[in-house]
């Protein structure tokens, strides 16, 4: 037998290397496929949107990305182009031949990777064939009247059969990966398989079917993980069909990944097998020239949301906005997976303890969770309509104050203040104060909702009686729409609303990984998360104290639901006892943190995949030592030595307590910065090895 050539990931172009003159490196080819390429539909658009421009500059002109065709999409996001390579080109003219429309182009993303684009309408027509051949090689039935269950079989199917062209013009030898993405686009990883294609296979898992349909039921899933009978669960909620295919996929795949740690244990128990690789989520990080330029956009921007708030409120503004801290929620409406249950309960407790202690901190809460609606709140049109007429009399009279105090100042004379305004002056004041007049409170949500007497959101505000009272020192918004900088109410894009904001709160039950964290994280804002989120539990692991970095994490998984809730409402009492320098620092080093989500880190968990990949399906031209992935000792954060990220939920021990006590502690944010720049290692890397030899056991280790 040959010796195995030995993979390197520390090649000049990021592809892997390997000794054998008759194999050049160029003809590897790497493909990836998911339903959600070219398609936004949720979180795995913006996975492989993001990370397409570190695969892009890794892969080159070698990397492709396979989606279905849907022509709204295609024609705002894609730019038609002729492959640039003839095998590909080949492959796809067989297909073509065939009756079946295939669309290649160049997706206008960071990166701008080639995309091959399946039109399942046009092979529609394969349908009963196709799920026939389906049932041949795995077994599995799949209903006619499950319209996505039929287009995975097409879209696979299509997938398999280009795959199959595409090997054949390579005689065998080694040169395609191909990454399959979520259960709807695992038949094209069965089939592939069931044919013995030469192409090294890796599925990964972003959550698993079975897992989200449990906990929306609110069944206590994690305590309860070893007990569930699968295919009962499954068959009981009609995804039975659904759960084999996802099943088979991740047993038929060479490699099998999930997003996180915490979804790893639950595809051991749900899918029955334990990944070989963990691969969290990043995002392209874009850096500012000016160091503190995120905290100026931070003002900015929470300067538009005050407008909003002076609207919404107005003849209830009797609280201080420059002391009102704004928290938010966001996401898809799953009222418990998100932990929108929790929040609410926790605000309830948070309100009461502000009350009590007297606190002069007025928090404002935002949920951003589409829900259905027929229009905009008359009640919160008006507030903002209000809210201008004000603004215009206030300009207006300050424009003839102005007028008259520069010409008396002209003269050489000190104005009579008591005759600068006149009388019309005074009677436009009276009328615009009068126009403030509310005879009914603030509403608690920005919209008409379609079905609000079932909305779990408002019954339980109603149940905790969060009604934006005079005497509430928590303030509750719903807005059931996505933001918009074009909306004649809260005109501000999601980024900028988080951007203005001082906390993210997302507590949630069912989490695979979690976005709206992160994105706060790298854009400076502190966020609340839990430890059933892979998010937070990949902060657990890199940072010593997530807490000094803005990185709250609530346990609901070892705590009872009330524990979990009271340490929530321990954590947002303790925010609104910052002092304004102690947020800042906050914020600064929460920025910080956004070196841990970079593509440009996180990618070397996909490289350590795909190697693996290669050195299983092939492993007379491929070795790896096999070993963990990559781990990342050093790659974390200690706790900072300065100024403590937030007081004590008890009292100071001295009455005479103030901000100038804070200034006198120590804090240097160059040295700190500089301390966590040390601890991030440089990606991971397997050398390349002389022929013949082998590395030692842990060598692969970073």
């Amino acid at each position: 037998m040959p010796l195995a050539r030995s993979l390197s990931m520390t090649s000049l172009n990021g592809l892997p290397q390997w000794e054998d003159e008759d194999l050049p490196v160029e003809d590897l080819l790497l493909f990836e496929v998911s339903w959600e390429v070219a398609n936004k539909v949720g979180g795995i658009y913006t996975v492989i949107q993001t990370k397409a421009k570190i695969t892009a500059d890794e892969w080159g002109e070698n990397y492709f990305l396979i989606g279905p065709y849907f022509e709204h999409s295609v024609k705002t996001q894609v730019e038609a182009c002729e492959p640039p390579n003839p095998a590909v080109k080949k492959a796809m003219d067989t297909i073509k031949g065939q009756g079946c429309q295939v669309f290649f182009g160049r997706w206008l993303i960071e990166g701008s990777p080639y995309v091959l684009l399946f039109n399942i309408g046009s092979a529609a027509w394969n349908l009963d064939r196709w799920k026939g051949e389906f049932w041949d090689v795995s077994n599995i039935g799949i209903p006619f009247h499950d319209r996505e269950a039929n287009d995975a079989v097409i879209f696979g199917s299509l997938t398999a059969w280009f795959l199959k062209e595409l090997s054949s013009q390579f005689d065998g030898k080694p040169n395609i990966i191909a990454h399959f993405h979520e259960w709807q686009a695992g038949v094209g990883l069965i089939l592939s398989r069931s044919q013995k294609l030469p192409v090294a296979t890796i599925f990964t898992t972003h959550a698993t079917l079975l897992g989200r349909y449990l906990c929306a039921a609110s069944i206590d899933f994690y305590n309860n993980l070893d007990q569930f009978d699968i295919d009962k669960e499954a068959g009981e909620r009609q995804i039975y069909h659904r759960y084999c295919m996802e099943r088979a996929s991740v047993h038929c795949a060479h490699v099998f990944t999930t997003v996180s740690e915490i979804t790893a244990i639950e595809a051991e128990h749900m899918l029955k097998r334990n990944p070989d690789v963990v691969t969290p989520n990043g995002l392209n990080i874009k850096k500012f020239s000016a160091i503190h330029e995120f905290q100026n956009l931070h003002s900015m921007y929470k300067a538009r949301i005050q407008e909003f708030i002076r609207g919404h409120f107005y003849g209830h503004l009797d609280f201080n906005l420059e002391n009102t801290l704004f928290f938010f929620i966001a996401g898809r409406y799953e009222f418990s997976n998100k932990g929108a249950d929790m929040f609410l309960e926790a605000l309830s407790r948070l309100n009461f303890l502000l009350r009590v202690h007297k606190s002069d901190v007025t928090v404002v809460v935002f949920f951003i969770m589409p829900a259905k609606t027929n229009n905009f709140n008359v009640e919160t049109l008006k507030g903002q309509a209000v809210r201008k007429q004000l603004w215009d009399t206030a300009q207006s009279v300050k424009e003839k104050f102005g007028k008259k105090l520069y010409n008396a100042l002209l003269k050489g004379e000190i104005p009579d203040l008591t005759k600068i305004l006149d009388r019309d002056d005074i009677t436009i004041m009276k009328r615009a104060i009068f126009s403030t007049q509310r005879h009914c409170l603030p509403p608690v949500t920005t919209h008409n909702m379609i079905d609000d007497g079932n909305d779990p959101i408002l019954n339980t505000i109603r149940r905790i009686g969060l009604f934006n009272n005079r005497t509430d020192r928590v303030k509750v918004i719903l807005h059931p729409e996505f933001l918009s900088s074009t909306s004649p109410l809260l005109p501000l894009d999601y980024e900028e609303f988080v951007r203005g904001c001082h906390l993210g709160v997302f507590p949630s039950y069912y989490e695979p990984w979690g976005y709206t964290p992160a994105e706060c994280t790298v854009m400076g804002i502190p966020s609340v998360t839990t430890n059933l989120s892979g998010f937070g539990c990949f902060m657990q692991d890199h940072v010593a104290d997530p807490a000094a970095y803005g990185i709250y994490i609530v346990d609901r998984r070892f705590r009872s639901p009330d524990e979990s809730c009271n340490q929530l409402t321990q954590i947002l009492y303790g925010f609104c006892q910052q002092s304004r320098r102690q947020r800042i620092i906050q914020r600064n080093r929460t920025e910080r943190l956004s070196d841990l989500l970079d593509w440009r880190y996180l990618g070397r968990y996909y490289m350590h995949a795909r190697h693996l990949a290669l050195s299983r399906t092939f492993p007379d031209k491929f070795e790896m030592e096999p070993s963990a992935p990559p781990k990342t000792e050093g790659f974390r954060y200690p706790r900072p030595s300065s100024v403590p990220p937030s007081p004590s939920v008890s009292q100071h021990s001295s009455p005479q307590h103030s901000e100038a006590e804070d200034e006198d502690e120590r804090y240097d944010e160059d040295e700190e910065a500089e301390r966590d720049r040390q601890n991030i290692k440089s990606p991971f890397s397997l050398g390349v090895l002389p022929q013949g030899k082998k590395k030692q056991h842990g060598e692969y280790r970073n």
